[in-house]
């Protein structure tokens, strides 16, 4: 299915997932140190460009879901995992961010690396 503007408060508001059921190997697991590939494609991309570049580590596996940047697009799902990643402030923002807070993001296997 397209994602249209026309379709979007109905998805909403039915609570609508990406998830799909699909049997797929994940390429990561908790505790795992990755890198973010620096990636600058010209169509959609869900990878915010402040992790790009950045080393981050697994904190949980979500499971299998479709991939926004080629399901946006009314391509094939993509099915591949999706995970809590952890980043330290100062690895995103630098030295001059407090070196005692992190964040975190999700983030799905064509976006990393192992490190």
């Amino acid at each position: 299915m397209l994602l249209t503007a026309e379709i979007v408060p109905g998805l909403l508001a039915q609570g609508a997932s990406a998830r799909v059921d699909a049997k797929v190997a994940p390429l990561f697991k908790v505790g795992d140190r990755i890198c973010v590939r620096n990636l600058n494609p010209t169509t959609h991309i869900r990878l915010p460009g402040y992790l790009r570049g950045k080393m981050g580590t697994i904190e949980t596996d979500y499971g299998v879901f479709a991939f926004p940047d080629t399901h946006a697009h009314g391509l094939p799902e993509k099915p591949q995992h999706c995970y809590s990643v952890r980043f330290t402030a100062r690895e995103v923002w630098g030295p001059q961010a407090s070196d005692r807070d992190t964040l975190r993001v999700d983030v799905f296997d064509d976006y990393m690396d192992k490190a």
